[in-house]
């Protein structure tokens, strides 16, 4: 026999008012043990509600993922511009030196050919 059965005839069988009250009572305790997440279930409208809070998060997340990318890809062209300065500034250090090496050649050469030159003219007055 099903339990909606067996409330029926509790409930037809019972004498009074308050012996009926205390069968439904009783109907609810089973139902209750019987279920006892039942508290926790989630109705259609929070169901929904939550559906709708997740979908305007999700919106939000899609927003933030656009501008993250839009900041990336002007970060990246900002690096590349300081990569293509750094190299600039690379290439002009490294002529600076060139030129050192130059002038300093410009003056290194002449002075040791004048040092041989006097070193010649000590040992001839030797």
């Amino acid at each position: 026999m099903t339990s909606s059965v067996a409330l029926y005839e509790a409930l037809t069988t019972a004498t009074d008012d308050r012996a009926r009250a205390r069968v439904i009572a009783e109907a609810f305790e089973r139902i209750e043990e019987r279920y006892p997440h039942l508290p926790e279930m989630v109705t259609q409208g929070h169901l929904r509600e939550t559906e709708l809070r997740l979908q305007k998060e999700i919106e939000l997340v899609k927003t933030e993922t656009v501008q993250m990318r839009a900041e990336i890809v002007k970060i990246s062209g900002e690096i590349r511009e300081t990569e293509l300065r750094l190299q600039k500034e690379i290439e002009q250090v490294r002529g600076e030196i060139v030129r050192s090496k130059v002038d300093l050649l410009k003056w290194l050469i002449p002075l040791m050919f004048a040092q041989v030159a006097a070193i010649a003219a000590l040992v001839k007055l030797l």
